[in-house]
């Protein structure tokens, strides 16, 4: 199959429209990244954050938006373009951003927990609470990061508000005491919980992720995954039938919008199509949203 008949895929997905269609498929289950504004946005903002020298009150950040808009696939990404090293003169590991998830039932010996597993410090199962800050405030001065991110931070609402209030200080603490940029990653229910302290408020910047609206950014989205579903013919997912359907069928969610064009892309493979229609569209739907 000559490349020029593939002319509406990115070179790497051109590559991979030649594959079988057992491998094609394997591809659209993995995850991807597919770049837009305001995903573009929000990495901007993450960099500046870590390139923050250290000072007194270091600035932080909520990324917020519902369920399956795409804020984790975000902060993987930036993960990954700032991936660990190794200092050899001290003979520790160098991590410039260290991950964690908020813990489903929020409390500081939880959290301690959380954040030791993820710095991979084992430690015996009844540790008291002052014995995991102690270690966790070491490793953290060891590896020196510039940055904590928190995903599920909506988990806080999870605890009275008594639980509540000291997460939120304890985060505080780890920000002035460590001089590193704190980001908290969750729903718009996260947004709630920080409205609890004026002074968290007033240091987290906002940033929101909305759901999809029927617009340029979004037929231009579209076109992005067009370029990158191994599919040998154009679908023109950004004409205004098939959009407004994909738009309406994923509720303007980015998780579901890629759900619902990997399975439509999928069936194409499989039907010989080779292209997405509003009728395989349909199909994968009622399988996917029912």
């Amino acid at each position: 199959m000559a490349n020029a008949s593939l002319a509406h895929l990115s070179p790497p997905a051109r590559a991979q429209a030649e594959l079988d269609n057992a491998e094609r498929v394997r591809s659209l289950r993995r995850d991807r990244w597919i770049d837009y504004p305001r995903a573009s946005e929000a990495l901007r903002l993450l960099q500046r954050l870590l390139e923050t020298p250290p000072r007194e009150r270091m600035p932080c950040m909520l990324l917020h938006g519902d369920s399956n808009i795409g804020k984790t696939l975000i902060t993987r990404k930036f993960e990954r373009a700032h991936p660990p090293g190794f200092d050899r003169r001290r003979g520790v590991e160098q991590r410039d951003i260290i991950a964690m998830q908020m813990p489903a039932t929020p409390d500081q010996h939880r959290f301690y927990t959380a954040l030791l597993f993820e710095l991979k410090a084992p430690h015996p199962p009844r540790t008291s609470l002052s014995t995991l800050e102690s270690l966790a405030r070491g490793l953290l001065r060891d590896i020196r990061p510039r940055m904590l991110i928190v995903d599920e931070v909506h988990h806080l609402l999870g605890g009275g508000h008594r639980e509540q209030r000291a997460s939120l200080n304890l985060l505080k603490y780890l920000a002035n005491d460590l001089k590193l940029s704190v980001v908290l990653v969750g729903t718009d229910d996260a947004r709630i919980a920080l409205q609890t302290d004026a002074q968290m408020m007033s240091r987290f910047t906002p940033f929101e992720l909305p759901r999809w609206r029927e617009n340029d950014d979004f037929r231009r989205l579209l076109s992005s995954f067009e370029r990158v579903l191994p599919l040998r013919n154009a679908s023109n997912l950004a004409e205004a039938a098939v959009a407004r359907f994909i738009l309406t069928r994923s509720a303007g969610l980015t998780g579901q919008v890629s759900r619902l064009l990997n399975d439509a892309a999928e069936i194409a493979i499989a039907d010989g199509s080779e292209r997405i229609t509003v009728e395989l569209l349909e199909e994968a739907a009622r399988v996917a949203f029912a």
